[in-house]
């Protein structure tokens, strides 16, 4: 049996590595507590679930995660998810034991599909979401996002979901004076401060130096007095476990929200780990990424916490403070477990608008216009897709978003084998063999011949098409006496395809013209003939070069190029 990929590490662990993946840590640790607590209100729960679920991923993820520092934890992208999952089943009265119960069914949900998912080596689903529909679905989320955190920075509540009527319900807040001045002012200047630390003084931790200033701010200023609400403090002890107590009514809704989640989190993770791997010459493990997201989400599952993902600036963090090993998340571990067994009042004068800061600045990293700017300029129709994706999220909610997501991903790998390109193709005095004419109208062409290339496999969807588009390079006077396909793009052909190539041939060969094959691929091939259509197609049909295929029609027909 394979050992797992932390105790591998373990054996290999140079001594060297130890006062870097110590330091690294410490510093991590000074970004977990934050985001682990803000992201945690994101989601709609207390803010000590965010760390109980820091400590159990970091401790799962050091155990199972093939990636030497890759950073799991709350994830900005996924609390608004886990919001829409479990709020709807929340009584008007918001239950937080029961929305604890509900996030922790719902992390070990997510842990139990994507498990599963590596074991039966399923890492290619997280290619179901392309990257400009991914775009605009991150883009609709960071919108959705900040306007979530909007009250919350100036300091009053809503019970709206859904960004339409959660904007609404902001703008009549403001217009009931509901707004607390002091509230408003701590929390856009916390942002103001991480933005420009990041900017400025990017290797300095902002949102920890922010931290500390809003605390001493709060206690100097006795901003609890002047109306701005505090997080209070932590309850004391480490994480307890518990299985999570939830009806048989409520798997159904969450098993829903526990697909979208686990596919977002792979595609993230994988993606991240992509990105990681380049960098420190690791290769990445697909399958082994999943089982140890897996892991990590039970683990947090089991004692209170939330669904997690990979984060890429928490594991930049990691990397630039020089970690080495998974040893970085487990200082990260331990340092939150004794902050929460011996100080738990460490947070309490941090204002709730500070935390507020610390998602709105997330979200505006999750946002990526630059993305979005590109493929107006490169290409119109995935553009549109991002769109489409933005809208789904900003206007049906986060869930319908990420299904709108992948399924206009599957659209357009279905609309571009529906109506692939083809093409006619000609010789080109000075290129060696024969190019497209749209790209080169000088091209020559044989008389009599139509060198037609289709830029696709033939199957059901696509094969009228294809006939339509052979038939339309036949409709000149005189008509051709030969149709050549070009078959190097054609990988396959099914069983709806060849019968209407077996069709099309009995309609050209009426008309006096032959269809031939030139590059066919022998698999492809041998399909033909396991379909009975070489009774049709005969052998002379079928030539291994389009310039085997023009020698032959100009020595059966005495054709010529013009000037030759």
């Amino acid at each position: 049996m394979k050992q797992p990929p932390g105790l591998t590490t373990l054996r290999s662990y140079r001594r060297e590595w130890l006062v870097k993946d110590v330091v690294a840590g410490v510093v991590l640790t000074t970004l977990l507590v934050p985001q682990g607590m803000a992201y945690a209100e994101l989601a709609g729960l207390p803010a000590i679930t965010g760390l109980y679920t820091s400590v159990l991923c970091l401790l799962g993820y050091a155990v199972a995660g093939p990636s030497r520092i890759l950073v799991l934890g709350p994830d900005s992208s996924l609390g608004p998810m886990i919001a829409a999952t479990i709020l709807p089943l929340i009584a008007a009265g918001g239950d937080s034991a029961r929305a604890v119960a509900l996030a922790s069914a719902l992390a070990l949900m997510v842990g139990a599909i994507t498990l599963l998912a590596g074991v039966a080596r399923l890492g290619f689903v997280a290619d179901l979401i392309s990257k400009p529909t991914m775009i605009g679905y991150m883009n609709g989320l960071a919108l959705t996002i900040l306007v979530s955190q909007l009250p919350k920075l100036f300091g009053f509540s809503t019970d709206a979901d859904g960004l339409i009527r959660e904007l609404a319900a902001f703008v009549r807040g403001l217009a009931d004076g509901k707004a607390v001045p002091a509230a408003v002012t701590v929390g856009c200047c916390c942002i103001a401060l991480i933005l420009l630390l990041q900017r400025l003084l990017p290797k300095v931790p902002a949102v920890l130096v922010m931290v500390v200033l809003a605390i001493g701010a709060s206690v100097t200023l006795g901003l609890g007095e002047h109306g701005v609400r505090l997080v209070g403090t932590l309850p004391e002890g480490l994480p307890p476990f518990t299985v999570p107590d939830i009806g048989w009514r409520d798997l159904g809704p969450l098993s829903v929200g526990a697909l979208g989640i686990a596919l977002v989190s792979l595609a993230d993770t994988i993606s991240n780990a992509s990105a990681f791997a380049a960098r420190t010459g690791q290769e990445v493990r697909g399958d082994e990424e999943m089982i140890a997201i897996g892991t990590a989400n039970l683990a947090a599952g089991l004692f209170q916490g939330f669904p997690v993902s990979t984060s890429g600036s928490r594991t930049a963090v990691a990397e630039r403070a020089g970690a080495r090993t998974q040893l970085t998340g487990l200082v990260g571990a331990a340092l939150i477990l004794l902050m929460l067994v011996l100080l738990p009042g460490l947070f309490r004068d941090l204002p709730q608008p500070a935390l507020a800061a610390v998602v709105i600045t997330a979200s505006l990293s999750l946002a990526d216009g630059r993305g979005t700017a590109r493929l107006w300029r490169q290409r119109k129709t995935e553009f549109c897709l991002c769109i489409a994706a933005f809208l789904g999220v900003a206007l049906l909610g986060v869930l319908p978003g990420i299904a709108v997501a992948v399924g206009l991903s599957i659209l357009n790998v279905f609309r571009r084998a529906w109506w692939p390109y083809s093409t006619v193709l000609g010789r080109v005095p000075g290129l060696e063999g024969y190019h497209d004419v749209r790209s080169h109208p000088a091209a020559e062409r044989l008389p009599g011949l139509v060198i037609l290339r289709f830029d696709a496999p033939l199957f059901f969807a696509n094969a009228k098409t294809f006939r339509d588009e052979v038939l339309r390079t036949t409709h000149t006077t005189p008509p051709p006496r030969w149709v050549l396909l070009a078959a190097e793009p054609v990988t396959d052909v099914d069983t709806t395809a060849a019968d209407i190539l077996e069709e099309l041939d009995e309609s050209l060969q009426s008309r006096g013209i032959r269809l031939v094959f030139a590059e066919l691929k022998d698999p492809v091939r041998r399909k033909i003939e396991r379909y009975g259509l070489n009774r049709t197609f005969d052998p002379e049909r079928f030539f291994p070069t389009v310039e085997s295929a023009v020698a032959a029609f100009r020595s059966r027909n005495g054709a010529r190029w013009n000037g030759s």
